[in-house]
């Protein structure tokens, strides 16, 4: 079955004016209730969710649509950012329990950064710079014999704040590059 991008939208929970970030923060909302590894879930919704997001995103790329930030903090509920600060819950996820998934962040964090605050398995604040620069809180919660990673970044002085979503790219290929 292949759909439309206004369908893909449709699909996501997203109006014709949603941006990538509005179509990521969609997938993982909706990953949540549809990935095959959950109670409820199912392969086949999780594959339409999937094809959705890739859609959404090319007809993006092709438009070349540029990111709202000011829309994206409102429509989540909370007070535009100052570009200083950012918070994103759920980050990612390690297949692993929190004591293991924190010494694979160790070890990552040894390759990009420095450890600042260290509170074992649950919290690690790091200095991350290189290739990124910014502080960064990773908060890890078990869920289900593996780790849900919540991440927080601020921004170094005098330095502008990454995209969240390459912070937590990074931390993912790195992590992925270990388990290899």
């Amino acid at each position: 079955m292949v759909i439309s991008p206004t369908e893909a939208l449709r699909l996501l929970g997203l109006s014709d004016d949603a941006d990538a970030d509005d179509v990521r923060a969609a997938r993982r909302r909706l990953a949540k209730h549809s990935h095959p590894d959950l109670d409820g879930g199912d392969a086949e919704a999780m594959r339409l969710l999937n094809e959705a997001v890739e859609i959404a995103l090319a007809q993006l790329a092709v438009s070349g649509a540029r990111p709202r930030a000011a829309h994206r903090s409102q429509s989540a509920g909370r007070p535009a950012a100052t570009g200083r600060v950012a918070h994103e819950t759920a980050s990612f996820v390690v297949e692993a329990l929190p004591v293991v998934a924190y010494e694979a962040l160790l070890v990552v964090t040894s390759w990009i950064g420095e450890v600042v605050v260290d509170e074992p398995p649950y919290q690690l604040d790091v200095l991350v710079l290189d290739p990124l620069r910014c502080w960064c809180r990773l908060d890890l919660v078990p869920d289900a014999g593996a780790s849900t990673v919540s991440l927080t970044i601020a921004a170094l002085p005098d330095e502008p704040l990454p995209d969240i979503d390459d912070v937590r790219d990074l931390w993912v290929a790195l992590l992925n590059r270990l388990g290899r």
